[in-house]
Parts: structure tokens; sequence; C-alpha cells
């Protein structure tokens, strides 16, 4: 029998409390445990700490199989681990695709093997990513990875028959289509936001109408079917109105924000530093303030990290050729503190429901996103938001290196995550 005493942790930012883990569950919260009850415990002091439920990412690539050079299942959930998460979805855009049973159990056993963080693997919506015919996926909820969540992303569902299908498909089993927002035709060959800078660089404009237009069809056709629809990585302060005015109407629209669309904006491109190129792209200043805005207001519903892994040669090159992506898991919650809890847009208890709690019950993962209480599973991570450190990639436990917050301070750090009661991260290092 293993014993974890957490002691004088802030319990999601409010008093004091102790918290005793007795193998895979919470067995006690309060004030002042005796020393009976934690007998042979091993004891965390965690005085100004704060105790979150652990974090779920609804948006994370791992790249295996088939990119093993950019990412792993194994490295990409030890990242997660520092970073605080204890569940991830693995995005489908896999080599091969993770559109039949066989490929998303795979993935789903790496990450049991892996012991650092529980992978849901995400099925494709469509055979290979390519939009025209629907992939299996009955077969893929039915297989023991229980898929639930269903994306081509980094590709959309322009095909709108083919989306109305999917939604109508999925209602069966209360399962989620998660919708890469970008009408192809608008953005073909585009480098960067449309706008201001764009055109002063001489680069190809991405507008913004090319994420909303999706999103405004997207979520008429999940009201007509009576299905679930969750927008993925909202960019524009458009695409927030479009998910404000549906959830307005009761429809079952739920949507996501990267950290990187919080905090970063198309400024930045004008260094021409490929660390930069995304998709969707970074937006203005105004977009951002939009975000963060929607973010507190509930309007987006959760926080997820679109961690998008590429070895050093596909970044390290001029603008143009580079691939659009950025590591994102081991800084999530640090930017989410520098961006809205550190000016008092959210609160601790805000952030849990941003990043745990939400994410957990659109993906319907069972045993995360649950309270701190008796009885729970022991899903949690600790936090230190007095912490201040500057982003240095040379410590990643990703594979990948590719941060666009190298060289920044950045606030929070955490110091210890636990998956089942497992120790995964303490003092901020793996265990």
């Amino acid at each position: 029998m293993s014993k974890i005493l957490i002691r004088g942790a802030k319990l999601l930012g409010a008093e004091p409390q102790d918290v005793l883990i007795v193998d895979e569950a919470i067995t006690a919260v309060g004030s002042d445990l005796t020393v009976s009850s934690a007998e042979s415990a091993t004891v965390i002091e965690a005085d100004g700490q704060i105790l979150l439920p652990g974090l779920v990412d609804l948006h994370t690539h791992l790249r295996e199989p088939g990119r093993e050079d950019s990412e792993t299942v194994l490295t990409g959930t030890r990242a997660a681990a520092i970073g605080g998460y204890t569940a991830v979805h693995a995005m489908a855009n896999t080599f091969p695709v993770a559109d039949t049973a066989g490929v998303v159990e795979q993935v789903w056993r790496l990450g049991k093997e892996s012991g650092y963080c529980d992978v849901q693997p995400v099925g494709a919506v469509t055979v290979g990513l390519e939009g025209k015919k629907l992939a299996e996926l009955g077969a893929m909820h039915d297989s023991a990875a229980g898929v639930r969540v269903f994306s081509d992303d980094g590709k959309c569902v322009d095909d709108a028959v083919i989306m109305r299908r999917a939604l109508e498909y999925v209602k069966a089993f209360d399962g989620v289509i998660a919708q890469h927002a970008q009408e192809p035709r608008l953005t073909e060959g585009a480098q960067m936001n449309e706008g201001i800078v764009s055109a002063e660089l001489g680069l190809r404009g991405w507008p913004a109408v090319a994420e909303e237009s999706i999103i405004a069809r997207d979520v008429l056709l999940a009201a007509h079917v009576g299905s679930r629809v969750h927008i993925c990585h909202l960019s524009t302060a458009g695409s927030v109105e479009l998910v404000r005015w549906a959830k307005s109407k009761g429809w079952n629209v739920t949507a996501e924000v990267t950290p990187h669309h919080l905090l970063l904006t198309d400024e930045l491109v004008r260094s021409y530093n490929p660390v930069y190129k995304v998709n969707p792209p970074l937006r203005t200043e105004a977009d951002a303030i939009a975000l963060r805005e929607a973010l507190a207001d509930g309007t987006i519903d959760c926080v997820a990290t679109d961690h998008a892994p590429h070895p050093h040669e596909d970044k390290d090159c001029e603008w143009a050729a580079a691939a659009m992506g950025m590591v994102g898991l081991e800084t999530a919650l640090s930017v989410v503190q520098h961006t809205m809890v550190d000016t008092g847009l959210l609160d601790w208890a805000g952030v849990a429901d941003r990043m745990s709690f939400r994410p957990a019950a659109i993906g319907r993962l069972p045993g995360h996103g649950r309270p701190i209480a008796v009885g729970e599973p022991a899903n949690l991570a600790l936090v230190d938001p007095a912490y201040r450190g500057v982003v240095n990639p040379v410590g990643f436990a990703s594979r990948s290196r590719n941060t666009p917050y190298e060289g920044l301070e950045l606030p929070g750090r955490v110091t210890a995550t636990f998956l089942r009661g497992k120790a995964t991260v303490m003092d901020g290092k793996l265990t």
C-alpha cells in the first residue's frame, strides 16, 4: 500500500488543506490530518502551492506511428506529465492515419505502456484524412480504445454532406466531431494572418473568414442534426461571436483556444522566424483580447495545446518551406497563468474548469476532470504559482524543441503530477 500526504496545498486556489492519497485514490481531505491517518506516508510540503485536478488536453499530436523523429507516445506523455497533464487526446494525423480500430488501439496501448499519462486516441473522420469517405467511426468507438472524439485535424472536413453524415453517425454513441475550421480554397498558399502585417511583409494572407465560414456552417449542421460539434483552436474575434451565438441558441457546440493564440500575435512574424508559423496563424492583438475574454466568460470552453512537434530541420529553414506548429504541453499552464490568472481574468478554480473539468467532459473521459474529494481517482497536479523561469527548450521532455517561448520568462511551475496516485513528476522532474 502506498501513501502520499500533500500538506497545506490550496485546493483550486482556496484555503490550504491536506490531501491523503492511498494507492490510486484520495482517501482524506481536511485541515491538519492526524499523523495516525497518514502513518508511513510520503509527505509533500506544499505551502503556497495550488492543487489542481490533473490537466486534460483535447488536442495533442504525438506523431506515433510514423513520425517518431518528431515525437513518440512515450516522449509526448513525459512532456505532458511535466506540464501537469494526466490525460491527452492524441490526434489522428499519424502515418498510417488513425482511421481504423487497429491504429487507435495501437496508440492507446502505447499510452498504457508509457505510464506517464493516459492517452485517448482521436479517430479520423474520413479515410486517410482525404475528406471523401467516412472512416470506421463505429469500429473505433467499439474498440478497446473507446474512441468518442473524431477529427481530421490538420485538414478541414470541408464537404458539408460528409460533415453532416459524420455528425449523424456519432450521435448514436454520444460522440463528437472536432472540426479544424479552415476553408481550403480561401487559404491556398497562405503563409500568415491576412492583415496589415501580411501586406507589409508581402506574404499571402490567411483571412479570418476562412475559419469563420466553416464554423458558421458547422454549428448550423450540428443544430440541424442534434449532434455535438467541437471547434478546434479558435483564433479570431469573429469565431468567438459565432460560437457565442450558437450557444445562445442552446446548440451543442463547444470550442477550444490554444495558449499561443491567447498570448502571441502576427506582429511576431516580422522576424520571419518559422517558430511562429502555425495553423491557424497567429492573429492580431484585438483577436487575442477577444479570445482571452471569451475564455474568461466561458464562451470558449477550454484550453487545448495543439502540441505539434517537428524535427529541427522542418522548422530551421526559410519561412515558406517551414512546417506549421508549436510544442505546447510543457508551457501551457504557465502561459494560461500569465495571460489569464495574473491578469485577473480567471482564478485557479477557473483554470481547473477550463483545463481539466470541461475538456474531460467534452471528451467523455472517465476518471479525469474530477473534483479533489474523497473517493476520487488521485489524478492531480501541484503548481507553484510564485515560480518565475526563462523557457529553455534544451531541457524539454518532448523530442522536439519548436517552442515560440524560448527566452521568455513565464510564471508558474508544476512541481508534482500524480496519475492514479503514482507520482510521475516530483520536484518538477520526471520520476
